[in-house]
Order: structure tokens, then sequence, then C-alpha cells
């Protein structure tokens, strides 16, 4: 059955209001004071820290628990009002933009928490957001809790977690692993989770009803936490929710050894303890230099980040198509989405010729073999597309989110788990398309849509998320009191490998898109894409 979408009534933006003394959080160990929003009926507490600063000897070694080491007993209450510092902020040289002197600050391992000042229990559900960004890029503040929490009414504790991005929180390099913790974003990360869980029930929250969410790199990030430590059997959560999960190459030793030596370089380093003993500013400049470097001398394609999770044999064991293959992964339920054109903010618009589009994708994929190029092109040929840059767009966001939608999808069903998939083509229909739908007070309307439909997909995109974190099903219960139509689960429907789409005007069942020849074959040449 199809909803067709009529105009709703438009729920107009807040604004911050002011400070209460009745904001309060204490978490034993520490007070803090928070702001109070009138218009949504919620207390915001910003930049709480949930792990030690990884500063000095810390960097690049895993997070250690705020609770063990802090003098916030004699601060009295800390003041939450303000927006905290983001962690250090990297740029990609493909990007055009001009980086400027790096952003943020090591002292960033902090959470913003959203707890309602009418909360229907003393023991809420909690959602865990893990911000995207490419690893290298975002904070706490991307996706604020403001409108889920106000959609909610009252049935949420929101939790916003940063993490070490691009050099501070993904170096590799065999120096890393013998001097340090490979992969301290991905630890970040649990330790935000584990954080939230410990300090739960401060928050009015239940230690047990955690549901982690993240989109883009949070969405890969969603992954990297079903897949830590070979999949646990006692995670941190109880559900996860990746959107638009992003599955950038998992850089190979030599790539991350020749990363490790570019850094150092320009540092003007010879080891680890060199840059361990650098002031923040010269080397946050000098790591926002590696990713010209990088990119330049072909390290990387168009569209990769360069800095980001990689496989080091413990944290995270095997390559994610592996892991998911051999049953390394969380079993808990899923939503995962996707957007309709994943690629084309990744894809270079000036990329007009076959041999220009065959540099970039060598090196993008630079295990492959001439084989692999031969059937790639004949799965992707140039006769189906109206120019270089479709074709490539195509490519790039059939391998790095679109499939590996599918191949989550597929794993988790086949342990037996609730899983809901859904395609998302209405707004911009570019990556991030979702964002304003569930993170935003208002939703801009765009070329076709009208405002109110756009507004009901926000009541309809909202009551499923809270409904999942809630009851473990999307359909359960209704916040918006705008009806909508019954998602089933990915194998739970008429069709085989049900997904919901939603366009500009209606919203319905289809068969997954991504069930194709294209994603079996990136599915089984994950060593040359993800390697």
């Amino acid at each position: 059955m199809m909803y067709f979408l009529r105009a709703a009534t438009f729920i107009g933006a807040w604004c911050l209001t002011s400070v209460s003394a009745g904001c309060l959080l204490d978490l034993g160990y520490a007070k803090y004071s928070g702001h109070e929003n009138t218009t949504t009926g919620l207390c915001v507490y910003y930049g709480v820290h949930h792990s030690q600063p990884p500063v000095g000897a810390l960097r690049w070694q895993a997070p250690l628990p705020i609770e063990a080491n802090n003098n916030f007993s004699s601060l009295g209450v800390i003041n939450a009002t303000q927006i905290g510092p983001t962690c250090i902020q990297g740029i990609p040289y493909w990007s055009n933009s001009t980086p400027g002197n790096p952003t943020g600050q090591e002292d960033c391992l902090r959470s913003d928490v959203y707890m309602s000042n009418n909360p229907i229990s003393t023991s809420l559900p909690i959602m865990v957001q893990v911000h995207g960004g490419g690893y290298t890029e975002g904070s706490s503040t991307s996706e604020p809790g403001d409108a889920i929490m106000y959609a909610a009414n009252g049935s949420l504790v929101y939790v916003s977690i940063q993490y070490r991005l691009g050099a501070f929180g993904y170096l590799g390099g065999a120096a890393v692993r013998e001097n340090g913790s490979p992969n301290v974003g991905a630890l970040d990360q649990r330790a935000g989770i584990l954080w939230t869980q410990r300090n739960a029930r401060a928050m009015g929250g239940d230690p047990a009803q955690i549901t982690i969410v993240g989109g883009s790199a949070g969405g890969g990030s969603m992954m990297d936490q079903l897949i830590l430590y070979g999949g646990e059997k006692n995670p941190p959560f109880r559900a996860v929710i990746a959107q638009r999960t992003w599955w950038q190459p998992r850089h190979n030793d030599t790539t991350l050894e020749t990363q490790y030596r570019r850094l150092l370089k320009e540092a003007n380093c010879d080891n680890l303890a060199c840059l361990r003993g650098l002031d923040q500013s010269t080397l946050a400049n000098a790591a926002q230099r590696t990713y010209a470097d990088g990119y330049l001398s072909g390290d990387i394609g168009f569209g990769d980040y360069y800095y980001g999770p990689y496989v080091d044999g413990e944290i995270i064991r095997a390559l994610p198509q592996e892991e998911f293959k051999t049953g390394h992964f969380a079993k808990v339920p899923l939503i995962v989405d996707r957007d309709g054109y994943e690629g084309v903010l990744f894809s270079n618009k000036s990329e007009t010729t076959f041999a220009e589009e065959q540099s970039d994708l060598q090196a993008l994929f630079p295990a492959a073999k001439p084989s692999f190029f031969k059937r790639l092109w004949q799965l992707y040929p140039a006769s189906d597309y109206n120019s270089t840059f479709f074709q490539r767009q195509t490519i790039f966001g059939d391998f790095i989110i679109d499939c590996p939608t599918y191949y989550m999808a597929t794993a988790l069903t086949d342990a037996g788990l609730p899983v809901y998939k859904l395609i998302f083509d209405a707004g911009s229909e570019l990556h991030g398309a979702t964002t304003p739908y569930l993170w935003s007070a208002t939703i801009p309307g765009d070329n076709v849509g009208t405002q109110g439909a756009n507004i009901t997909i926000g009541g309809w995109m909202k009551d499923w998320w809270i409904s999942f974190t809630v009851h473990l099903d999307p359909n359960v219960q209704s916040w918006s009191n705008v009806s909508k139509p019954y998602w089933p689960t990915y194998m739970g429907g008429n069709l085989d490998f049900t997904a919901m789409d939603v366009n500009y005007t209606e919203i319905g069942l289809v068969e997954d898109f991504d069930v194709s020849s294209k994603c079996d074959f990136f599915h089984g040449h994950g060593y040359d894409v993800r390697n």
C-alpha cells in the first residue's frame, strides 16, 4: 500500500530561551547546570566529559574513564550551558575548501545530554548519537537532539558523543600499534557509550535500553561498534540505527605506514615520542597538510577522507565484509538506511573523460587488478549514464554506502534478528537527505515536495526512530498522531528483501534495489575495495 503525502500543520522553529536553576545533572562525581529550553521542555547539558582529556602522554592511547581521575569536586556546580569544544577538525584536500588553521581542541571527549523536564518514567530508553563527518570533521552538535526529544514528549534521553578525529583518532602505522593504541577514535565512541551506560540512572535513563545511532561516518561507526572485538556477546547497547553507513576503505598496512611517515615529515619529527611532545596547534597543522600529501601523491581517491578506521587485529579484527560473513558481530536489532544519490557529493565534477575516471578509481581501489576493472565497466557501462560524473557517482555510492546497507541487512537477518531498511528518495536525495527530517527544528522545502509533505515525512521518520528505540520495533507507537504505513522487517513482508521507500509523493514497500549483481560484485571483491 502506498501512502500519499498531504499538507500538514507546520511546527515552527524554536529558540534557545533561558538558563534554569532547575536544570541540574548530578553524576555523583560532578554536578552540571544545564540550559533550559522552555519551548521544547528540555534541559540540555553541553560538553560533559565522558573520558579523560587525551593530551600529552595520553595522545594515541585508549581513552580512560573520567570518573577515575578528575578535579570536578573542587569546582562546585559546573556550567554546561554553552556548546563545548569540538575535537580537532581535518579538511580533505579534494573538498576544495580552504582549511585555514584547524579548529577544535584535544580536550574534546565530551557529550551533550538532553533530558526532558517532564519524563514519563525515571528509567527511560536512551538514544546515543555518534556524529558523522568522514572521521575527520563533525561534533556532538552535528545532529542536535532538540527535534527528536521534542517529538518524543518525555519518552527518551538523548546523548550525543564526540570522539577523536583525523590523525588524532585514526593514525596508523607500526609505531602506533607498539607504543599506543590503534583506532582510538572507535575506542572513544565505545567509551562514550559505556559512560552513558554507567551514568544512565542519573540522567533518568535505563542502562539496559541504549540504542546507538549515527549517519555517514557515524553510520560507519555503527558498523564498527557491531564488529568491535570480533562482535561482543553483550555489547553496551541493545539496538543500532545505522544511517547511510559509510564503509570507507580500510587502508592496508603499507598505506598506513606511509600516512604515518607523512605526518612525521610534516611535523619535522623522527618518531612517535616527538609527535606526542608537540603542542596541539603544531600537530594539528602538520596533520592538515597530510591530507594534500596523501591525495596529490595518489594514496587515496576522490571522496576518501584519508584517515579512518582500519584493521588492527584486535579492536577491528578483520575487514567488515569478512566479519559479517562469518557472524562476528553483536546480535542486536537494526535499522539501516541510505539516500538516493549517495555518491554525488564525493565525486569530482571536473572529471569528464574515461581516462580521468580510470585513474581516480585506481587510486580509490589500489589493490584492484585489470580483471576487476574489466568487470566493473561491464556492470556500469558508459552508455547507461549521461555523463562520466554520474557514472562515477553511481559506482562510488554503491560501493561505499548502498551495497553495505544490503550486506548488513542480510547478515543480521540471517542471524535471526529484526532488521528494517529504508531507502530515502525525498528531500535533496543526496547524502544526508534524511538529516533535517530527524534532527532539525525546521525542514526546508525542496523543488518538488511541499512544506507540508516534508513535515509529514519528518513526523513519520521521528516516530519510527523513537518507536524503535523504545520498543525495538518502529511500528509500535506513534508520537506525531499522523497515520503512516506499516514497516515490515527485511524478510517479513510480501516481498523478498523488503525495504521502505520514501519519495517525493508517496511511500511504500519495494524489493531492495541493492540486491544486485553490482553489490554482489563489490562484496566478492572486498579485498580490492576495502583494503
